[in-house]
């Protein structure tokens, strides 16, 4: 079998209702893994793309988060009706959903504009 052309991977944290970073798979369903698995397959790609399950990418007030790679370009609040345009638009056309790409200042940034400061610290925009 060839190698995977493109590995995507969806964002897995589970936190309680109301914690302050959010939870991007609250109900720990795996819902947008198994959408864009099954979109994959339908398109005739299931062997060419691998959807991946990560563990936390700590971008979790972005969530739900996916990222493609090898490009290395960050989604963020990617929900089941986005799969389609990621998958039709990026993967297979080369063109990056430019309305959900994370902006590179907010990834792994001890701040941005999504970004609640942590309780009891000042915000460090």
């Amino acid at each position: 079998m060839p190698k995977y052309r493109r590995d995507a991977f969806d964002s897995r944290s589970l936190r309680p209702t109301g914690h302050p970073r959010g939870c991007c798979d609250p109900e720990g369903k795996a819902e947008l893994q198994w959408i864009f698995k099954q979109r994959l397959a339908e398109r005739g790609l299931k062997h060419q793309v691998r959807a991946n399950k990560s563990g936390c990418l700590d971008q979790c007030e972005h969530g739900p988060n996916l990222v493609v790679y090898p490009e290395g370009v960050w989604y963020g609040r990617v929900t089941a009706a986005d799969v389609d345009e990621i998958i039709d638009s990026h993967i297979i056309g080369g063109h990056p959903v430019e309305r959900l790409v994370l902006p590179d200042s907010c990834i792994n940034a001890p701040s941005c504009e999504h970004k609640r400061p942590k309780p009891g610290k000042p915000d460090q925009s």
